[in-house]
């Protein structure tokens, strides 16, 4: 793979990390959307990524593939994260979202998910890593 913005468009599971207020660690796997330039994904304002992004910007995440060479590639991103909280805002990029995942909005999980969203984390990214063996 050598070009980091498609792998990334590719791909369909971003662990994210953040630090919670007692400067631990939280990582999570979750779903996600990469326009070329920004991170954006889909949650709830209760969730503890949240809580954390509200009290520490800063993240990192990491998207990779395979478990023997020559097929490992991965990308480890840090940047800035904002809170996306106005709700017409939050249904559109949530709604991009979830269409990498179903064939049809529709779908009662969907459904289920664009429900309980109400926020969506933006990453801007300062620093790629990527790795290829």
């Amino acid at each position: 793979m050598n070009n980091r913005n498609e792998f990334l468009k590719s791909q369909k599971v971003l662990r994210l990390a953040t630090i919670d207020k007692n400067k631990t660690p939280h990582i999570v796997p979750v779903w996600y959307r990469y326009s070329g330039k920004k991170f954006y994904i889909g949650t709830n304002t209760k969730t503890q990524k949240v809580k954390n992004v509200k009290s520490n910007s800063h993240v990192s995440c990491c998207v990779d593939v395979g478990i023997s060479a020559p097929n490992i590639y991965g990308v480890m991103i840090q940047g800035n994260a904002n809170l996306i909280l106005e709700n017409t805002k939050v249904k559109v990029i949530a709604k991009k979202i979830l269409a990498r995942y179903f064939k049809t909005l529709k779908d009662k999980s969907a459904k289920e998910l664009l429900d309980d969203t109400d926020c969506i984390i933006e990453i801007i990214p300062e620093k790629f890593s990527v790795w290829n063996y």
